[in-house]
């Protein structure tokens, strides 16, 4: 299936008017209810590409895109009022989301980041309402998300300044600005607060599910222990020199014999030094999470500090003094665990740890999803980096394996247990979270396998220089969204949005949408779009056969107007001014588009031989 950014998003703009848009008002909440993230994915799905595609933007009425205009014609009849709709939006999920709290005598609005909904017990146990109002590092991430498109979305305002009712709409959007800010602060300090890094001895049972991956070779553990250790020593270096705020209590890294990992846990670790220089309760309050890395929040995580460290977020100077010295921080973090995620995924001489398929996690539970969110971290480390060809060229291999385990573009058979991958999902134990509240270890579930595939073959193959690669892996992504495709609902008030597994995987049938997933369909297709704009992959060999066949062309055109420049008045002219036209175009494409130049010059060509051909026949013609 083609991947079309603009004609399906703008479809599941429409769908969500009318899944979401009832009586003049927006109802929040989808399959799983409302929570802080599944409202915030809701509201990414319209606000995230308006501020990251250009031609999408929402914020300037006098030039909104007419298809834009006629696909949110319910939010309001001009394009003033859907702007003021989306002002609306913002307002009303910092309202639903901020809960005023009395701190030593002064009440203060404190943002929400609780999970909710998306919390289930073991054994299908009930959580505790405490336990519901836990956060959590997606919340944090997707807030991050949210409050840097909010603050985009409003700055863009000032710009367009005009008429009287923009002026309205820039006075109005002063106290969201600052609301949007303090959201942003809170979910940053998470964000450094959930940091972990944990150190395992070789020879314990973390350390043994740790060696089974990095061992490839059936080398002695002793020499790969020191092998790793090297090849990680400027990373263990930085995060024991370097990332001094809020550390991981109890951390040995100073102990050069032990096994070390870094990323994120699930929510505020357990133990972890408050954040002095923020005066919030996020900042000092307690944490539950043990001080382990998950592989998905990791990623999670990691996009949400992309948006953070971008070049748009750096130019439009959206962060205060404070907020630039988290955002330090978490760069710092941001680099170390893709550094570490990606020196581990590829460690070794031979094999990759990462193609041996199913990745095994240091507390020893393995999954292909878990391969897949290796991968993901893979490539986006690739993303910030220098990509090499031979690293990209060894992953596409791994993408298509793991599209066929997950049944992406293989069939599903009788009792598959990869039907479990897709739904319900992945199941996550949050250790820890029993001790906030007497009640049932919780559990988080991720059933977005065919979105990351999708996402980081888009993101691999915008930064593939070699063809067979590059080809590779947007079939594979054009596969990945025929999958989703076949997921989206079909009939009620959900049409156009995802997700109904029954479709494909069998089950209940579901109403209400899932912004969950539909959110990260709406990731994919901006990054679809970001690699759309990227010139498109020269081969050095057509540059070259490009330019053979330009230097013919201007030779014969020279000499064609050479002899008819004799005329003053010739019937042929304009078709020599057509070519001239056309070969000036090659010239200037020949490098960053060499087929079309190519295809320039060959029309060019034929018309010329066309001219001298009807000159030899006019010539014997006269004889």
């Amino acid at each position: 299936m083609r991947i079309q950014p603009r004609e399906q998003i703008l479809g599941v703009w429409r769908s969500m008017l009318t899944a979401c848009y009832q009586g003049g008002e927006w109802k929040w909440g989808g399959t799983a209810g409302s929570n802080s993230i599944s409202d915030a994915e809701q509201l990414l799905c319209l606000l995230y590409p308006s501020t990251e595609i250009d031609g999408f933007g929402l914020a300037d009425p006098d030039n909104m895109a007419k298809d834009i205009r006629e696909v949110l014609a319910a939010l309001g009849d001009r394009p003033v009022r859907i702007t003021t709709a989306v002002l609306g939006l913002i307002d009303d999920y910092l309202t639903r989301y901020t809960e005023s709290v009395e701190i030593d005598g002064v009440k203060q609005d404190i943002p929400v980041f609780s999970a909710g909904s998306y919390f289930t017990g073991m054994e299908d146990a009930e959580p505790t309402a405490v336990q519901r109002r836990l956060d959590v590092v997606d919340s944090y991430s997707m807030s991050l998300t949210l409050c840097l498109s909010a603050l985009k979305f409003l700055r863009s305002l000032d710009i367009f300044t005009t008429k009287q009712p923009i002026r309205q709409l820039v006075a109005r959007k002063e106290g969201l600005v600052e609301r949007v800010s303090s959201r942003l602060t809170a979910a940053m300090v998470g964000l450094v607060r959930s940091f972990v890094v944990n150190t395992v001895k070789p020879e314990s049972d973390s350390g043994r599910a740790m060696l089974s991956m990095l061992n490839q070779t059936g080398t002695p553990n002793a020499t790969v222990v020191d092998a790793v250790l090297t090849r990680l020593d400027r990373v263990r270096t930085r995060l024991l020199n370097d990332v001094t705020l809020s550390q991981t209590p109890g951390v040995k890294l100073e102990d050069e014999g032990m096994l070390f990992e870094c990323g994120w846990s699930w929510g505020l670790v357990r133990g972890g030094a408050p954040i002095e220089f923020v005066e919030l309760p996020i900042a000092s309050g307690p944490g539950f999470a043990v001080a382990r890395p998950y592989l998905y929040f990791t990623v999670v995580a990691l996009d949400g500090i992309n948006d953070l460290t971008s070049v748009r977020t750096r130019e439009l100077d959206l962060l205060n003094p404070q907020q630039r010295r988290l955002a330090e921080a978490l760069q710092l973090r941001w680099d170390l665990a893709q550094r570490y995620w990606s020196a581990v995924a590829r460690f070794g001489p031979g094999r990759w740890p990462l193609e041996d398929i199913p990745w095994r996690t240091s507390d020893g539970e393995e999954s292909e999803y878990f391969s897949l969110i290796v991968s993901a971290a893979l490539i986006q480390d690739l993303l910030n980096r220098e990509a090499n060809d031979d690293d990209l060229n060894r992953a596409a291999p791994i993408f298509d394996e793991l599209a066929r385990r997950g049944r992406i573009t293989r069939r599903l058979t009788v009792n598959d247990p990869a039907r479990a991958m897709h739904t319900p999902g992945v199941a996550l134990r949050l250790f820890g979270s029993e001790d906030a509240d007497p009640g049932p270890l919780l559990v988080w579930t991720v059933s977005d396998y065919a979105t990351v595939l999708l996402k980081r073959s888009l993101q691999a193959a915008r930064v593939s220089d070699t063809m067979e690669t590059r080809d590779q892996l947007m079939r594979l992504a054009e596969d990945a969204m025929e999958h989703l495709d076949q997921r989206a609902f079909r009939i009620g008030p959900a049409t156009g949005l995802w997700d109904d597994p029954s479709r494909l995987f069998g089950g209940p049938d579901r109403r209400e949408p899932s912004w969950y997933l539909t959110e990260r369909v709406v990731e994919c297709l901006v990054a679809a779009a970001g690699m759309y704009r990227e010139p498109p992959l020269r081969s050095p060999s057509l540059v070259q056969r490009a330019m053979e066949l330009l230097t013919e062309a201007e030779h014969l055109l020279n000499r064609e107007l050479l002899e008819s420049g004799l005329e003053l008045v010739s019937p042929n002219r304009a078709r020599l001014s057509r070519a001239v036209q056309r070969l000036e175009r090659a010239r200037q494409l020949i490098e960053e588009r060499p087929g079309t130049a190519l295809s320039l010059t060959t029309q060019t060509l034929l018309e010329l031989d066309e001219l001298d051909y009807a000159r030899s026949d006019a010539t014997r013609g006269g004889m």
